[in-house]
């Protein structure tokens, strides 16, 4: 820690980001939109949604002058390079931009919350940790037949007496407070775990583009420089962090594996010394999280592989040199003025593609118009082919007064199931009501459909007969 370090660290987004006049806002904007919900990327205009609910709840406290700014005036600014405290990016097919944090942000915020005082600090948990990853490091680097074996058959001993024990009548578990100290520390490496995940895509996203980076400043022949490229791209698969990923994306894949995890989190999460801590909806979900930041981190690396296919395909259409050459030329100012942008807008100018020509022959010549005939046939009305009923017989599902609905039973409660809002409030409309309250709980992230469990919900038809429908558990939580 020198000081001319510290200096130069003062200009990173981090620190930038607590330093910030807007803070409070920021930190708790970004907390409740991204950490507390867990998201990996949210559209544009979702989260300007989001800001705008947040800005006009502060302001109602704090008076119409806190925060002046419009919610999308807050992003842009918060996404700009001086920033950089989120990342804007446009997906394929999508003239939406997506946002996400950068990992700056996030190790902000989870250094913020680390100031919060625990009321419980479980040490003996880590120390035993400790060891057990000493003991794991000495075993599996262990070379020697001889000593391998002395230290198993001491585990076997040491399993043989734990079961005589057993087998006795003793009963050998851990007392509530050494339980509740190893669920704190499973929650936190867990949180960890999600955290690094933003990391690791930044480092691929950076690696992608210094590839880029190369193509279009080298001036070397194709051949060298994919074989260049190439052997980049094989150093970071065989890379510490490559090879780390690629095992536990296996690990994850793995429906053994997946089955023995959600296993093991349904058992922990019975516990009625876990239950007394009050669990978030982390580890419930915390597979979900996991394949969808895997998901993303994968399609990141695969980004590395496309941008080779793109320029193995730009070479085939060099012959329009002209076009090419002035392309080349935009990339290099680019990448030379990418830290520090032009002011003014019209800071480049481009020679016209084509020339204005315009040749008399290209006239068509005059036609007069033609006088249209028109048909002095009576026209008859026909009959119908089939029936006219189903025409009259549409309803309408009023999603609007659905939602309202939810949040009417959301003011006394944090979770509300759909089988006690349909006890509440009957359906109408039978199954098309049903799929709206489903499509409401997937369209937004205060929704949880619970696919391990099925429930059976009920109503009437106008005809009066009685019809059902089963279907995933669905609860609705406050946001």
């Amino acid at each position: 820690m020198e000081h001319d370090y510290l200096v130069k660290l003062r200009q990173h987004p981090t620190w930038q980001l607590l330093r910030a006049d807007n803070a409070p806002l920021i930190i708790n904007f970004f907390y409740r939109a991204f950490i507390q919900t867990n998201s990996r990327s949210l559209s544009q205009s979702h989260l300007v949604e989001k800001l705008d609910d947040t800005l006009f709840h502060l302001r109602k406290i704090h008076g119409q002058k806190t925060y002046p700014k419009q919610a999308k005036a807050y992003l842009t600014d918060w996404a700009n390079g001086d920033n950089g405290f989120l990342r804007k990016y446009y997906t394929e097919n999508s003239d939406e931009p997506e946002f996400d944090l950068t990992p700056a942000s996030e190790k902000a915020i989870e250094w913020l919350r680390g100031l919060e005082q625990k009321q419980f600090i479980g040490t003996e948990s880590r120390l035993l940790t400790v060891f057990d990853l000493l003991k794991t490091i000495l075993q599996t680097t262990q070379t020697d037949p001889a000593q391998r074996i002395t230290e198993l058959e001491l585990q076997k001993s040491l399993i043989e007496a734990e079961i005589q024990r057993l087998k006795n009548g003793e009963i050998i578990s851990y007392d509530p407070r050494q339980v509740k100290e190893r669920f704190y520390q499973l929650e936190e490496t867990a949180r960890s775990l999600l955290m690094d995940f933003r990391q690791v895509e930044e480092n691929f996203r950076q690696l992608d583009r210094n590839t880029r980076e190369k193509i279009t400043t080298s001036n070397k022949n194709k051949g060298e420089l994919l074989d260049e490229i190439f052997g980049e791209h094989d150093e970071i698969g065989d890379s510490d962090q490559g090879k780390s990923f690629k095992a536990f994306w296996s690990l994850l894949m793995s429906p053994v594996k997946q089955e023995e995890f959600n296993e093991l989190i349904q058992k922990v999460l019975a516990l009625d010394e876990v239950k007394s801590c009050n669990p978030d909806e982390l580890l419930p979900r915390m597979k979900y999280h996991l394949l969808e930041a895997g998901e993303k981190v994968q399609r990141t690396s695969s980004s590395l592989v496309e941008q080779l296919r793109r320029y193995l395909d730009d070479q085939v259409w060099l012959e329009n040199k002209r076009i090419m050459a002035i392309i080349h030329e935009v990339e290099k100012q680019a990448i030379a003025i990418k830290q520090q942008p032009p002011k003014d807008k019209d800071f480049m100018f481009l020679d016209d593609t084509k020339a204005a020509i315009n040749l008399p022959m290209t006239r068509v010549l005059f036609r007069p118009p033609t006088r249209p005939i028109l048909s002095t046939e009576i026209l008859v009305s026909g009959i119908a082919a089939f029936e006219t009923d189903l025409l009259y017989s549409q309803h309408y599902v009023d999603t609007p007064l659905l939602q309202a609905r939810i949040r009417k039973a959301l003011q006394t409660k944090t979770q509300i199931t759909l089988e006690e809002i349909c006890a509440e409030h009957p359906l109408e409309k039978g199954l098309s009501e049903l799929v709206a309250y489903l499509n409401l709980a997937t369209a937004d992230n205060g929704g949880i459909v619970e696919t391990e469990k099925t429930v059976e919900i009920e109503w009437l038809n106008p005809d009066g007969i009685k019809k059902s429908a089963l279907m995933p558990r669905i609860i609705f939580s406050r946001t």
